[in-house]
Formats: C-alpha cells, structure tokens, sequence
C-alpha cells in the first residue's frame, strides 16, 4: 500500500492518502499504469497529484469570469 501524507482540504489538516488502485498492478485510467488519483484515508476526499500540462493551472482559474 502507498501512503503519503498530504493537506486535506475536507479534514482541515495533514492527513494520510492511499491510492484507491493500488494493488491491481496498474491504475486502469492512465495509460502508463501511474495512478494521480489519492484518497484521504479519514474522509475519502479526492487528491489528484501530477496532472499534465493546462490541467495542472484549472485550480488557479477559480473565480474567474
């Protein structure tokens, strides 16, 4: 199992976040097997880590018209 340890924006705090795929050999959504879906292990709350290219800066795009 992969754990990491990151900032839960639902607990409010540092948490631990396993990867829901870990164990089947390979993430079935990316096509080179590295899975950028976490979990947080308290609430569930989903942690995409590693987004390629523009997909990485929609974050920064909130509150914009």
């Amino acid at each position: 199992m992969s754990l990491l340890t990151r900032y839960c924006r639902e607990c409010e705090q540092d948490r631990a976040f396993d990867q829901p795929h870990d164990g089947q050999g390979c993430c079935p959504d990316a096509i080179d097997g590295d899975c950028l879906e976490w979990a947080c292990t308290e609430c569930g709350a989903a942690l995409l880590i590693g987004l390629p290219g523009p997909m990485a800066n929609l974050g920064s795009l909130r509150g914009v018209a």
